[in-house]
């Protein structure tokens, strides 16, 4: 909270005012509305009222508790918002050490909260920068119109003995100023104005050059024309009226034209001192350079051996905390799910578990006491289809797993010492084999029940028929119908709801359905619903969910007892023996503790739900062996 309170004493009431500059708005106003919030891993998500005003984060209860004041706060300025990688709906806001996981109802709206966010957070900095200190602009020297220079820019030295003095004592003074600590940008600054110097001595030569000629140009034509005088015998005379060659004259004045006479005098000394003094400042000025760059890569040696030095030490810290986390109690954040490095212990795992499998059971009860279920004829035909093998390319498998059922499922498991009877209640009786393979629980389960009322194609057919799974299976949270290979076949894809802090499952399996003949006219028909996990190029797994292997079945036989007199047969003279297999491979580790009671509990309870279901559907209806 106090980051939250200083920021909101530094602001000011015009910064809640809308209004322009430079075409970017500068105030915005307030964003609300429902998140759900991860409180802890007994009760989860929970909705809130989220409020984003004045770059801070603050959420509520609900929204009639605005005025009680908010149960927590962030300051969005150092915050750290990231997108879920899977979870197309969660954001995670982190200050510190104080995270928040937030869902929101859908992807759209968590991208419109982190467009909000994002939007303050840059208005607040965008402020800063207006009211802070403005950086130093640095003006680079102006360049000469040339790589030389020009007049108009650059203007001759006016004493060579000035600028001698001044360049000649530059070592030392850029020793010392070295030792002062000036920086390699100064240093660069000096090394241009020498370049400036060199080039001015550079054109000023060029110029004297060119001048000279010039005049040699000029002396040439003039000689010419003497010598052209001479041979007709006339006397020459320059334009001032000096002679320069007659019959009687000297042929030294002849050259008494290439005198640098009326061209600007050129002190040669001077600029070789210039030059001179100008080169060894270059030189010291780049030695200075070195000297500058190697200790800044020995200051940065040091610092990069102190930030390895403190990573090392960071990293022991770490692994050392990380074990001494794995001893305690952790209440982490919904990420901190199974796997054998889980931080949760099998007590809190146990109890997640037990909290979130309560909550499923309080909605389904919620929503089986408000709905009302419409009678739905059932589809199922009074033939025989499903006594016959289609042909697809799975035939001889789902043979081969019908057989294997037949022959091993059924088999009494009473007086077997390898299964253990973990439930009896009534006619329902549950037992488990325990097996693990590399840690992980493969226990198989075997249930026999007897259900009054109902027949064992009636059993099957709504067991089989993906038309009626909503109806009782409450733990998937969608499914949908891969491919139909026959009328008696077909794969199909389950996505489970998650219970935390279990990863969230999902199975891909061919679902088949067949009435096995009996064999001795005094035995009953057998009916089966055999569903085996297969893989399909339609539903890959992905690292969304963990992807779950099952071989279930479901087994039926119909008893019937004779009726009194000449009554026809009524559900009250039939009676349904189902026996029920799973082996369930779940993909992941989890405590093995946790999944045997899960086990304990949940499958009574699927078979009554189930059972349960069937008879109410087939009340009333007429027989359907």
């Amino acid at each position: 909270m106090s980051d939250n309170q200083s920021w909101n004493s530094s602001g000011s009431d015009e910064d809640l005012e809308p209004r322009e500059e430079c075409g970017h708005p500068v105030g915005i106003g307030e964003f609300s509305g429902v998140l759900s919030k991860w409180t802890n891993y007994i009760h989860g998500w929970q909705d809130r009222w989220v409020v984003l005003k004045n770059n801070t984060l603050s959420y509520y209860k609900s929204q009639n508790e605005t005025e009680y004041g908010c149960r927590g706060s962030l300051c969005l300025s150092k915050a750290v918002i990231t997108p879920h990688e899977f979870d197309e709906c969660r954001l995670d806001i982190s200050v510190n050490d104080s995270v928040w996981y937030l869902r929101a109802q859908d992807p759209e709206h968590r991208h419109q909260w982190i467009d909000s966010i994002e939007l303050h957070r840059s208005i607040r900095e965008g402020r800063r920068e207006r009211g802070g200190v403005q950086g130093t602009i640095i003006i680079p020297p102006p360049l000469a119109d040339s790589g030389y220079g020009s007049e108009s820019s650059l203007r001759r030295h006016g004493s060579m003995l000035s600028l001698t003095s001044a360049t000649s004592g530059y070592s030392a003074t850029s020793t010392s100023s070295f030792k002062k600590g000036h920086s390699l940008r100064e240093k660069l600054a000096e090394m241009e104005t020498f370049r400036d110097i060199l080039c001015r001595q550079v054109d000023t030569l060029q110029k004297y050059f060119d001048s000279c000629a010039d005049a040699v140009s000029k002396d040439e034509l003039q000689r010419d024309k003497i010598v052209e005088d001479d041979e007709d015998d006339f006397p020459s005379t320059r334009t001032d009226g000096e002679f320069l060659h007659n019959n009687n004259g000297s042929k030294e004045k002849l050259f008494q034209s290439l005198s640098p006479k009326g061209i600007n005098g050129i002190d040669f000394k001077g600029e070789a001192i210039t030059f001179k003094a100008t080169t060894a400042g270059i030189l010291a000025t780049l030695s200075h350079c070195i000297d500058l760059m190697v200790k800044r890569e020995d200051s940065w040696q040091k610092r990069l051996d102190k930030e390895m030095e403190k990573r090392r030490r960071i990293e022991e810290n770490y692994k050392s905390a990380l074990s001494e986390l794995k001893k305690k109690s952790h209440f982490g954040g919904p990420d901190y799910e199974e796997g054998p490095n889980s931080l949760i212990n099998e007590d809190e795992f146990f109890d997640a578990v037990e909290a979130a499998l309560d909550r499923q059971d309080k909605i389904e009860e919620q929503t089986h006491t408000e709905k009302t279920r419409t009678q739905r004829s059932s589809p199922v035909p009074s033939g025989d289809i499903y006594s016959t093998i289609s042909s697809h390319r799975f035939s001889e498998k789902v043979e081969e797993m019908v057989q294997n059922h037949m022959t091993y499922s059924l088999q009494d498991v009473g007086g077997d010492a390898n299964w253990q009877l973990v439930v009896e209640e009534g006619e329902m009786k549950v037992y488990r084999r325990e097996v693990e393979e590399n840690g992980i629980v493969l226990d198989p389960l075997k249930a026999t029940h007897s259900v009054r009322g109902v027949t064992g194609h009636e059993v099957c057919h709504y067991f089989w028929d993906t038309t009626y799974r909503n109806d009782w299976e409450t733990t998937i949270e969608n499914f949908n119908v891969v491919e139909t290979l026959s009328e008696n076949a077909a794969i199909v894809y389950q996505l489970h709801k998650r219970v935390w802090p279990a990863s969230q499952r999902d199975v891909l399996y061919l679902s088949s359905m067949r009435k096995i003949l009996a064999s001795n006219e005094n035995d009953p028909d057998t009916w089966l619903v055999c569903n085996f996990s297969v893989d399909h190029d339609d539903a890959q797994p992905t690292n969304k969910c963990v992807r779950a292997k099952i071989n279930i079945a479901m087994i039926c036989q119909t008893l019937v007892s004779p009726p009194e007199g000449n009554k026809e047969i009524s559900r009250d003279n039939i009676l349904c023996k189902i026996t029920y297999v799973a082996n369930v491979n779940p993909g992941g580790w989890a405590p093995a503790s946790v999944l045997r009671a899960v086990a304990k509990r949940e499958y009574p309870k699927f078979l009554k739900r189930f059972t349960s279901y069937v008879q109410e559907k087939t009340a009333g209806k007429p027989i359907l062996f």
